[in-house]
């Protein structure tokens, strides 16, 4: 029996996670999924309680069909992906592999829904959720940036932060945080991957969106596993390879 009391949240004591997820857990729209994402998964933080909270939150999944249970799934893997982890709590501690196995299960059933082909943003959260109950611990968490349509990364030559875009306002490498107001800085082009040379992670999931009819989210992909330019210092540099060091860093 959890006593949830002993362990805590972003905001203090944890006790009062049980009432949340039996609100959650009535309703896939219930306003109580925003208060356990903010106590939970802070601002990237984890907690004693977010892993206690895992059984709870994949008894939940597992009592909702297709695309409803994608906050039980995309919170648990959140959770499981953070690279944030409380000094109190270690990793082989509630890392099981049985209910890790359950969980990815649970994704690709979702995954497959119909419905999520006309949900591209959906669809990502989910694959990300999926790669991170696979222990994926870098695409576990930063996926999702295929939805904002950047990342922030250094240089790795000279360490200058740059941004990497490639969504509305075009596909470029800059070091100008305000880019999206056009001011006029340098911007260099990106250089996206040929999909037919794509490897190793980049080329799974190229393929995986393709199959499961998202050509947008696999046309973004292309950018993320192929290669930019310094805008400090003109160096190129492989941008997944930047996305991984700055995860691990």
């Amino acid at each position: 029996m959890t006593d949830w009391s002993r362990l805590s949240h972003a905001y203090g004591a944890a006790d009062d996670v049980p009432a949340l997820l039996e609100q959650a857990g009535a309703d896939p729209k219930s306003p109580a999924w925003s208060e356990l994402w903010s106590r939970l998964y802070h601002q990237g933080g984890t907690y004693s309680a977010s892993y206690a909270a895992l059984p709870g939150l994949a008894e939940i999944a597992r009592h909702w069909p297709g695309i409803d249970r994608a906050e039980p799934l995309v919170l648990a893997g959140s959770i499981l992906a953070s690279g944030d982890w409380p000094v109190d709590v270690e990793r082989s501690q509630i890392f099981d592999a049985e209910a890790a196995g359950e969980l990815r299960q649970l994704a690709e059933e979702s995954l497959n829904d119909p419905q999520l082909r006309a949900d591209h943003d959906l669809y990502v959260y989910l694959l990300q959720a999926l790669l991170a109950f696979e222990g994926d611990d870098v695409w576990g968490q930063a996926l999702d940036g295929i939805t904002s349509g950047e990342y922030a990364v250094p240089c790795p030559h000279c360490e200058a932060e740059n941004f990497i875009a490639f969504g509305q306002w075009g596909c470029f490498s800059t070091i100008d945080p305000m880019y999206m107001n056009d001011t006029g800085r340098k911007r260099l082009p990106l250089l996206p991957a040929d999909p037919s040379t794509m490897d190793g992670q980049g080329m799974r999931l190229h393929t995986r969106a393709l199959a499961d009819g998202h050509p947008e989210v696999a046309d973004k992909l292309t950018y993320i596993f192929g290669s930019a330019t310094c805008a400090e210092c003109n160096a190129p540099f492989r941008v997944d390879e930047a996305v991984v060091a700055s995860c691990n860093g």
